[in-house]
């Protein structure tokens, strides 16, 4: 029989995550940044939002440890930052677009 205890810990550890990705506009991008990484203007041109509001949101991400950042001259590259994360969103995807 499982650990009960140890269920409990690994549910409050990803339900931060999913409330985060429960967002449209935040899957939205997470399910861009699933197929590779991409900068703000790239994720601006995917989707349509403003540049402020993508930033605000993978501010959020950020803080909270879905995605990552690099810095390649004037641009910073967006990623997600666990590949389970990104199997999970592209899984997702292949089940709710059949």
């Amino acid at each position: 029989m499982p650990d009960i205890a140890e269920a409990k810990k690994r549910c409050a550890r990803v339900a931060p995550i999913l409330k985060t990705m429960a967002h449209p506009q935040r899957l939205f991008l997470l399910c861009r940044l699933a197929k590779d990484e991409a900068t703000v203007g790239e994720l601006r041109d995917a989707c349509g939002a403003s540049q402020s509001l993508i930033s605000q949101h993978l501010t959020r991400m950020r803080r909270e440890g879905i995605v990552q950042a690099r810095r390649d001259g004037n641009f910073i590259h967006y990623r997600i930052a666990d590949a389970r994360l990104s199997a999970l969103i592209l899984h997702m995807e292949k089940i709710f677009n059949e």
